[in-house]
């Protein structure tokens, strides 16, 4: 199995089981901490979205940097470089950090006056989004420092440290989410905002844990590493010089941390106040459509999104090694085999939440289950641009044409700014999802039309492999429909009962999944881009039944 897929399995299922995670976990803590007017939900997200802004600025962009690093020194056979710049990198992560944590920390009040406005008689308080902004920025203070240790093993291109310490963290923030919020809602009768509080703070906990899994590894493999140093070969390149080449890939991976907070922040300062001096919503009515937007669909449609994110975080260090080495045909190959998996994986994902989002959204919540539904069926396919967008800016990173990532990026956010609030004021909800995919469609293309122009890419092989996919889809699709529309002939269509969208939704997944694999595999194409080990695996079954 090459590396490529053996890297992206590892940081797939890493990443899908902590996203997994974070959808389950949603369930009972809407539960928990909701109430009609979803307030709570709302109240998380204004933490987490500031929080996200300064991690990625905290950071400097610097893990995946410090990855592109290493693997290309570790290419020229130069151990010890690497090794220096990890003991210095340690440092300034740490300072870093603790300046993050500072900065968020004093401009929470002013954070949560942009958000929210001035007091109200409903939805949030000035002094509760405060409160949670506040406890989540402590959580800066760890973060940067894992993920420079993350950075490093990645540079090796050993994935394992990172998935594991992913699964580990985010097993222990759900659980130290829904024991206080328990212990606070239903032990002591506390406030909602104390209970989102205490969510906000499992960052911290969860990052801490993370930490410890990190060290375990650098222990165990201490060895190994400093016998590498022994024959390595030494650039002597000083530390200023060491952090000017490293500046010059961490602003590029700094922006493409940011796109979709930079993308969330926008919704967040301006949902709110378009939906009330748009459309006359109140206050609680506006929460109401940011929560379920921004908190419950975004979980969602994450999933598909976290195969993109081990497809990046593998692909940087590979690509970058075969471009250092000059080993063209395989770095080609390699692109085309990135651009394959994405588009086999995501297309029909975020097509088939799309077609199901009311049985998706009312099976897991239990509230503004007509809104939620509405919302998730627009915003799945979002999830297909978030993923293309990530995977064209890692390959442009691999290729040393970082500088054009941001550029796009910006592109977009022009965009989105541009048209937020007037989508919104004209279309409601969605207007903020009509946006976003505008500002992304402009992004991805001038990426792809850099990766043809600066890696001479042919986008045959691509295009082919897409109409089958896209063919394959189509079946799937009219698969689902007919399926759903049986179903609910069964069972009707009240989506208050969970026993019709269990029903519906597991059902149709069943029926559309199974097309569209039979379809790939009977074709060949599952064969072409997994490798022959999926032919094996299904004659194995084949044999056993």
């Amino acid at each position: 199995m090459s590396k490529l897929i053996r890297g992206t399995l590892i940081l797939t299922a890493a990443t899908f089981f902590s996203k997994f995670l974070g959808l389950i976990f949603i369930i009972p803590f809407e539960w928990l901490v909701e109430t009609d007017d979803a307030s709570g939900g709302a109240l998380y997200s204004y933490a987490y979205i500031p929080y996200a802004i300064f991690l990625s600025i905290s950071t400097l962009g610097l893990p995946l940097a410090v990855s592109k690093f290493v693997s290309k020194y570790n290419a020229l056979g130069d151990y010890i470089t690497s090794r220096r710049l990890l003991k210095s990198g340690l440092v300034v992560m740490t300072l870093s950090g603790f300046i993050a944590f500072l900065a968020l920390f004093f401009s929470a009040e002013w954070i949560a006056q942009m958000q929210v406005g001035s007091d109200g008689k409903e939805g949030n308080s000035i002094e509760d989004v405060t409160f949670v902004i506040r406890l989540v920025s402590i959580a800066l203070i760890i973060v940067p420092l894992m993920s420079m240790i993350r950075g490093y093993f990645q540079g090796f291109q050993s994935m394992g440290p990172t998935g594991m310490s992913q699964v580990v963290e985010q097993i222990v923030r759900v659980g130290f989410i829904l024991v206080s919020a328990f212990l606070v809602m239903k032990v002591f009768n506390g406030e909602v905002s104390t209970a989102v509080g205490f969510a906000t703070f499992a960052a911290f906990v969860g990052a801490l844990s993370s930490l410890m899994v990190l060290v375990w590894y650098w222990r165990r493999r201490r060895k190994h590493l400093n016998k590498l140093l022994e024959d390595s070969v030494d650039h002597k390149i000083s530390l200023p010089k060491i952090y000017m080449e490293l500046l010059r890939y961490a602003v590029p991976f700094v922006a493409v941390g940011l796109a979709i907070p930079l993308y969330q922040v926008i919704d967040m300062f301006t949902i709110n106040k378009a939906l009330q001096s748009g459309l006359g919503y109140g206050q609680a009515k506006a929460e109401a459509f940011y929560a379920v937007m921004q908190t419950y669909s975004q979980k969602l449609i994450m999933i598909p999104v976290s195969l993109s994110t081990g497809l990046a975080l593998t692909v940087i260090p590979l690509i970058t090694s075969l471009y250092t080495k000059k080993d063209f045909k395989v770095m080609q190959s390699q692109i085309t085999k990135t651009f394959e998996i994405i588009l086999f994986l995501t297309l029909p994902a975020g097509i088939g939440l799309a077609l199901l989002g009311l049985p998706a959204y009312s099976f897991l919540f239990s509230s503004n289950i007509e809104i939620g539904g509405y919302v998730l069926s627009w915003y799945a396919p979002t999830a297909i641009l978030f993923a293309l967008f990530t995977v064209t800016a890692a390959i442009l990173q691999g290729i040393n044409k970082q500088r054009f990532a941001v550029y796009s990026l910006l592109a977009g956010v022009f965009i989105k700014i541009s048209l937020n609030y007037v989508l919104i004021s004209s279309f409601g909800i969605i207007g903020a999802i009509i946006s976003t995919n505008l500002g992304y469609l402009l992004s991805i293309t001038i990426n792809l039309l850099i990766i043809k122009q600066a890696a001479q890419f042919s986008f045959r092989p691509i295009i082919k492999r897409a109409t089958l996919i896209g063919m394959f889809i189509g079946m799937m699709v009219i698969t689902v429909l007919l399926t759903k529309w049986g179903v609910e002939s069964l069972v009707g269509t009240d989506y208050s009962s969970t026993w019709t969208s269990v029903a519906v939704l597991s059902v149709s997944v069943i029926a559309g999944a199974g097309v569209y694999l039979y379809m790939s595999y009977f074709s060949g194409l599952l064969q072409h881009i997994f490798g022959d080990r999926i032919d094996r695996i299904f004659r194995r079954r084949l044999r056993a039944n």
